[in-house]
């Protein structure tokens, strides 16, 4: 079984002890959609408890993917997490929660949530030491910011790496696709040049000459005939 979990929003999807039940209520400016975990899950920073939740995409002017976690109805906000782009090949038309499995009973981490249609979502930045560990219990890479809260100040500054299983610091860009996929153009066949054979002007016909010399002819013997009709 694969460390990363899928998990689409359905009525029910069964993920190894743990079942979703989201809504299929969402806005598309702000991908507002509304999940139901049977089970706790963990968000950076955070645990939340088996429940209701509304995710909600920020519009925020500091350039940022920011997520911001309601509870049911949307009156209180719960947390803020950052995010970054995800990008895959093929869009699904609905909502998918993408988790790393925990050992044992311990809740399992929310990494990526996708919007119903769209062909990136939000993958989750967790503080540092709780990435490295992530990383090292999922062998995955994970994105990472080198604090262990997230206030408003941090979310709009902090720089963020990706950590490797073997607690390595790495771009992100190197392991997780935060740009559109860039499009195959094929190459065009290379172009030969090919010197093209100098054709000779044509000559003007040679009928004329042969007409001209059998008219010649004629008259030489014509003439020829009447001399000696003339000399006998």
């Amino acid at each position: 079984m694969k460390n990363v979990k899928a998990v689409f929003c359905l009525l029910a999807v069964t993920m190894l002890g743990a079942t979703v039940l989201p809504s299929a209520r969402a806005d598309e400016w702000n991908k507002k959609t509304v999940v139901t975990f049977s089970q706790a899950v963990e968000v950076p920073g955070k645990i939340l408890p088996a429940g209701t939740y509304t995710f909600v995409l920020l519009d925020s002017p500091a350039d940022r993917h920011i997520v911001q976690i309601f509870n049911a109805d949307g009156s209180q906000l719960i947390t803020t997490v950052l995010a970054i782009n995800d990008y895959r090949l093929k869009p699904s038309g609905d909502t998918v929660m993408k988790f790393s499995e925990r050992p044992g009973d311990a809740p399992d981490a929310l990494r990526a949530w996708f919007y119903p249609g769209n062909n990136f979502g939000q993958e989750f930045v967790y503080p540092k030491v709780r990435a490295i560990q992530l990383a090292q219990t999922a062998q995955i890479s994970v994105p990472a910011v080198a604090v262990e809260t997230l206030d408003e100040t941090v979310i709009k500054t902090a720089p963020i790496v990706a950590v490797t299983p073997d607690q390595k610091e790495v771009e992100v860009t190197t392991v997780i696709q935060t740009a559109p996929p860039v499009a195959t153009v094929a190459t065009p066949a290379p172009v030969v040049a090919v010197k093209e054979t100098e054709e000779l002007p044509h000559t003007a016909s040679s009928m004329p000459l042969i007409a001209l010399l059998g008219g010649l002819s004629i008259s030489l013997a014509l003439g020829l005939k009447l001399y000696l009709k003339l000399a006998s």
